[in-house]
């Protein structure tokens, strides 16, 4: 296929998303960028969240890693089901009972600034290098698939790819974002359907057939059964209920959009629909990987992982399929992208700026400073994304989901410490706590087989982290009186005490 014609398909996509950000960021402000003035439609933002949940490395990576893990990545997803209905029903009613922008004010409201600060730190490193993971999966398969072959070099790719998604969020924000990931979760949905019916077509085969056939090969078993191994099932769904919690339901990237609903009630309606539609979504992504394993063994293809799904679509099948799968991919890419650059903004100018602190600086000067930090958040994408180029990984959903263990654990002990308990923290002791903790699970995970024998951890270590952090909040806290408690601002009957 033409690099010329694959290049021209992307830009008029992104012309298209130009089109949407102009018409629907009109008359935007500082709320329609951080929180869409709370007046998104619950429907759009769970199915657009599809897209921001899923990305580019749930579009090539998952099916790419159907060959050696076969259908297990849907144990963590049973346990992302988990996991988004406990977001609905105890983590949006206390967004919405305090009014939040930033959903970590609550840490300020509940342990103080200290603690405030190093939540919304590690949310931005947590989303930083999750968001530019993906990011650059998408961007080396462009320039594998287009831009090689024209002689761009890499870094002007990624410079095109981020100037882009600057201009069509650079007023609206959320407002935007909403109606843009709507539009590219359908794109991606349409894509990963019309190239599963192609191969089936291809191969001759029906999908009960399909399914035999991964069942002889060894690509269809869901459930690890050794206790030991690190892929053991409720291991797995453990790991995939606590992995949503936090890179959700405490990631200010997730929740701006979910809290930019009108109201409770709709904003879990968009929660519950979104935990059943992404089990299904992601049981489509695991049997389109079975079906690339097929059809790579049928053409004796030796791409693999990341690489696989994007060599067969474009190499292997015909030009219209190519093209479905190039817009469906570019649909995968933005929604992660544009939306963690969005939320990062946010968190910056909110939670370490202190903008909605500072009342000297007026509504003009809010929305230039806002302006001027999307700006080098841009630009800090486009370092890392350079420093994964020399990493080079060929898988990259288990980067991702490794950091996360690392990145998220502390968010995980701080909300899970202030939800469930009224001890008060010393708060000056909190940037430590949650410090140590990650170091100490790192120590353990590279320590396995000295500490446990053939006993693995795997994604679970995320859960660890956060006890060590809730410990941790415990010995440095003393025990809180009710008034104490009613003049944080919590309900006392309405969140559980330990």
């Amino acid at each position: 296929m033409s690099a010329s014609l694959l290049l021209t398909i992307v830009f008029a996509y992104f012309l298209l998303l130009l089109f949407v950000s102009w018409k629907t960021s009109k008359g935007s402000n500082n709320d329609s960028f951080f929180i869409g003035n709370r007046s998104s439609n619950w429907m759009l933002v769970a199915f657009g969240m599809i897209g921001t949940s899923l990305s580019g490395v749930t579009f090539v990576s998952v099916p790419g890693a159907v060959g050696h893990d076969s259908f297990g990545y849907l144990q963590i997803t049973l346990g992302y089901a988990i996991g988004y209905i406990a977001i609905a029903f105890i983590l949006l009613p206390l967004y919405y009972r305090l009014k939040l922008t930033s959903i970590y004010g609550y840490l300020q409201t509940r342990m103080g600034m200290a603690s405030y600060k190093t939540g919304s730190l590690f949310f931005i490193v947590s989303r930083w290098v999750g968001a530019t993971a993906r990011l650059y999966l998408v961007v080396i398969i462009l320039q594998t698939i287009i831009l090689d072959r024209l002689g761009v070099p890499f870094w002007l790719t990624t410079v095109v790819i981020l100037v882009m998604i600057i201009l069509y969020t650079y007023e609206g924000g959320v407002k935007t974002i909403v109606w843009t990931d709507t539009l590219q979760t359908t794109c991606m949905l349409a894509g990963l359907i019309i190239c599963s019916i192609y191969m089936l077509y291809h191969m001759d085969m029906s999908v009960g057939a399909s399914l035999t056939a991964m069942h002889e090969k060894g690509l269809s078993r869901v459930f690890g059964l050794d206790f030991n191994d690190k892929n053991y099932f409720i291991k797995q769904i453990v790991a995939g209920a606590f992995i949503t919690i936090t890179m959700t339901g405490i990631d200010q990237e997730m929740m701006q959009k979910s809290i930019s609903v009108s109201n409770l009630k709709d904003s879990q309606k968009n929660m519950v629909t979104l935990s059943v539609i992404i089990l299904i979504v992601i049981t489509l992504f695991l049997y389109m990987g079975g079906l690339i394993h097929l059809y790579g063994a049928r053409e004796n293809l030796t791409a693999s992982g990341d690489l696989l799904f994007p060599t067969i679509a474009l190499e292997h099948m015909p030009t219209s399929i190519g093209i479905i799968f190039l817009i469906a991919l570019i649909s995968a890419l933005f929604p992660s992208a544009d939306g963690a650059m969005t939320a990062l903004t946010s968190s910056i100018c909110i939670d370490i700026m202190g903008m909605k602190r500072q009342d000297k600086w007026d509504t003009k000067k809010q929305q230039s400073i806002r302006k001027k930090v999307h700006l080098w958040v841009a630009f800090s994408f486009l370092i890392l994304v350079l420093v994964f180029k020399v990493i080079n990984d060929n898988s990259m959903i288990g980067i991702i989901l490794k950091m996360a263990t690392y990145t998220y654990g502390p968010l995980l002990g701080l909300f899970a410490f202030g939800i469930f308990t009224r001890r008060k923290v010393k708060d000056k002791f909190v940037p430590y706590i949650c410090f140590a903790a990650p170091i100490i699970c790192m120590l353990i995970d590279y320590n396995q087989a000295q500490l446990f024998g053939e006993f693995r951890i795997g994604l679970e270590l995320i859960v660890i982290n956060g006890a060590l952090t809730w410990l941790g909040l415990w010995l440095f806290s003393t025990p809180s009186k009710t008034k104490d408690w009613e003049s944080a601002g919590m309900d006392t009957h309405k969140i559980p005490a330990a």
